[in-house]
C-alpha cells in the first residue's frame, strides 16, 4: 500500500476494486487508495476532504461510497459529523450533509430501502456523558439526515448486522470504555423506526464481530469482557430471539476481522490476544456452521490489530496494513488468502 495506516476502512466497489480510506498511523490520513485484484497494484485515488479514522464506508444502491464521522486527532476529544461520497467513476470525494451529531466508533448497516443507518458511537468527546445512544438515517436521494428513535442502550464500538428480514441487530459494545462491556441486543424496525430489546447475548462483548450466516443466524466472535479479550463465540438465531453459545475459537482475539467466505464458513485472523500489552496474532481460523466447530488454518505473514479485510469478487479475502505488536508498529503491506 501507499501508506500505513490502521483504523482505516476497506470497502468492496462494485467494479470488484477495493477503496482504502481514511486511518492513522504518525499522523491521521484523508488519503485514499485502490486496490485492483486483476493487477494485484495499489493506486492512490483522491483523497478525502477531512482526515479520520475510526469512521464507517457504505455502499450505496448508486455504486459510490459514503463515508461518515470518525475521530480527528489523536487525543481522542475531537470527533466530526461530517459525511462525504466517493465516486468511483470520477476518483473524487464531495462533501454531502453533515450527520446531526459528531460521532465515532459508531456502526452504519445500509438497509433494504437504500438508506443508511447510523447507531451509537463517542460523541464529541471520550466521557460516559458522550456516548450516544441516538441513530439517523441518511437518505441517498435527498443527500440529508433524519434522526431516527434511539436505542435502549448508549454503545460504543458494538456491532450491528442487517438480518433477512431487513431489521438490524445491534449487539453488545461499552457504555463508555472497555470497563463498562454490556450484554443488551436490541432490533431496529426499518418500517416503524423503532427499537426493541431483544434477549441478551450471555456473555457482554466489546470490538467483537458480527456475521450473518447463511442460515440467516448470526455469529458474534471475540471481543473483551470487562477483565479478559475472549475467544468464545455465540449464535443469535431471529426465529426465536434467542442466543445459544458455539464452539470456542482456538485463540483470544480483540479487534480482529471476520469474514464470510463463499462456501458459508467464516474466516476469523488477527486480532489483540492480550489487550494489556498490546500483542497481536498473525492466526486465522475457520468457523463451520455446520458443525459449530472451529479449526486453524494457515497465518497470515505479519501479525496485525486494527486493520480491514474484504472479500473480493474472485472470493480471496484481502486485508491490509494494521497495527502489529505495539501501537506504534505500523504497516503498509496487504495479503490474500486463498482457500
Amino acid at each position: 500500500m501507499n501508506n500505513r495506516r490502521y483504523a482505516h476502512t476497506s470497502t468492496l466497489l462494485q467494479n470488484g476494486k477495493v477503496l482504502v480510506s481514511g486511518g492513522a498511523s504518525d499522523y491521521f490520513f484523508a488519503t485514499a487508495e485502490l486496490y485492483d485484484p486483476s493487477t494485484g497494484t495499489w493506486t492512490l485515488t483522491g483523497s478525502m476532504n477531512n482526515g479520520r479514522y475510526w469512521h464507517t464506508a457504505s455502499v450505496l444502491s448508486d455504486g459510490n461510497v459514503l463515508v461518515a464521522g470518525g475521530e480527528l486527532y489523536f487525543d481522542y476529544i475531537n470527533s466530526t459529523r461530517t459525511a462525504e461520497l466517493y465516486n468511483p467513476s470520477t476518483g473524487f470525494w464531495t462533501l454531502t450533509s453533515s450527520m446531526n451529531l459528531e460521532r465515532y466508533l459508531h456502526t452504519a448497516t445500509v438497509l433494504a430501502d437504500g438508506n443508511v443507518l447510523i447507531a451509537g458511537g463517542y460523541n464529541y468527546n471520550n466521557n460516559m456523558s458522550n456516548v450516544s445512544f441516538t441513530a439517523e438515517l441518511y437518505n441517498p436521494l435527498t443527500r440529508s439526515w433524519t434522526m431516527v428513535n434511539s436505542m435502549n442502550s448508549k454503545r460504543v464500538h458494538h456491532t450491528a448486522t442487517l438480518l433477512t428480514n431487513g431489521y438490524v441487530l445491534v449487539a453488545g459494545g461499552a457504555y463508555y470504555s472497555y470497563s463498562d462491556v454490556i450484554n443488551s441486543v436490541e432490533l431496529y424496525n426499518p418500517s416503524t423506526r423503532v427499537w426493541t430489546l431483544t434477549s441478551n447475548m450471555n456473555i457482554g462483548r466489546v470490538a467483537h464481530t458480527a456475521s450473518l450466516l447463511a442460515d440467516g443466524k448470526v455469529l458474534i466472535a471475540g471481543g473483551m469482557d470487562q477483565n479478559d479479550v475472549l475467544n468464545t463465540t455465540e449464535l443469535y438465531d431471529p426465529s426465536t430471539g434467542t442466543w445459544e453459545m458455539t464452539g470456542n475459537m482456538n485463540a483470544q482475539r480483540l479487534l480482529h476481522t471476520a469474514s464470510i467466505l463463499s462456501n458459508g464458513n467464516v474466516l476469523v485472523a488477527g486480532g489483540f490476544n492480550d489487550f494489556s500489552t498490546n500483542y497481536c496474532l498473525n492466526s486465522a481460523e475457520l468457523y463451520n456452521p455446520s458443525t459449530g466447530a472451529w479449526t486453524l488454518t494457515s497465518n497470515m505473514n505479519e501479525a496485525r490489530c486494527q486493520y480491514a479485510a474484504s472479500v473480493l469478487q474472485n472470493g480471496k479475502v484481502l486485508v491490509s496494513s494494521g497495527t502489529g505488536n505495539n501501537e506504534t508498529d505500523f504497516t503498509n503491506s496487504a495479503e490474500l488468502y486463498s482457500y
